[in-house]
């Protein structure tokens, strides 16, 4: 998914946030693959949109960064191409007819290494088609996390992990390297979560990081403090909403 988490739950990923990948099949239209295309899907995670771009014919390889979701994604699909390797850091050259990722982005902290990396992988006229976090993503859940954590750790919190940006942000970033976006939009996506310990297991799952900043017997209380103080805003008719925001662009390689 993205270089800067030491490790993935692939278990848990697969089992609660299949959600994650599901809205991804929506950019898979976006990104049209066509068969014989050679195509790189970016924080490809366990898989299951790199097998759906290369059902339509293309020649498809996934790359994340974490070992624990390679391993899960070769298991899924052992006759695809992945590799372990960090975004802002692959080697490949004037490769790729297109470049697509999901879900991703907004883990890559070196997001010009990561550009850059996109314009020297892809060739003249290849395609990036990404989705990730955009401005104002998770608001509500961030909000409520660093106020608990601060609390029980006398103000003090880690460093924010994610890169949520804005359609400018991201459009001069892309543009800063051979890559010329021509459509981005930024929308909410209010997402449901499963179950009435939803909230719960998204938190364990990506942002209990900042919970390790505190000593472990009051790690699950602040948890659950967390939990309550989401439940006005993000509990609604019997089920859990992430407050999602995403940036969807098109930028093409000139």
């Amino acid at each position: 998914m993205g270089e800067t988490r030491s490790s993935w739950d692939a278990e848990l990923y697969e089992a609660r946030h299949g959600f994650v990948w599901q809205f991804g099949e929506d950019v898979v239209e976006l990104l049209d693959p066509k068969p014989g295309e050679r195509i790189l899907d970016l924080g490809c995670g366990t898989g299951h949109l790199t097998e759906k771009i290369a059902a339509r014919g293309a020649e498809a390889i996934g790359l994340d960064a974490s070992p624990e979701m390679i391993g899960q994604a070769r298991q899924n699909y052992p006759r695809r191409q992945f590799r372990l390797a960090d975004a802002a850091r692959m080697e490949f050259d004037n490769e790729f007819d297109a470049i697509f990722s999901n879900a991703a982005l907004h883990w890559m902290l070196d997001s010009s290494g990561v550009a850059s990396g996109v314009a020297r992988a892809l060739r003249t006229g290849g395609r990036f088609i990404a989705e990730l976090g955009g401005k104002g993503n998770i608001q509500e859940i961030e909000r409520a996390i660093r106020a608990v954590v601060a609390r029980y750790n006398g103000g003090g919190l880690p460093e924010d992990r994610t890169f949520f940006p804005s359609i400018g942000q991201y459009s001069a970033l892309l543009e800063a390297h051979p890559l010329e976006v021509r459509a981005a939009r930024l929308f909410d996506r209010p997402t449901p979560l499963q179950g009435e310990t939803g909230m719960e297991i998204w938190i364990r799952q990506f942002k209990w990081f900042y919970f390790e900043t505190i000593s472990v017997p009051q790690r699950e209380k602040a948890l659950q403090e967390t939990v309550e103080e989401l439940r006005p805003a993000l509990f609604r008719g019997g089920t859990w909403y992430a407050d999602y925001r995403r940036l969807r662009i098109t930028a093409v390689k000139v």
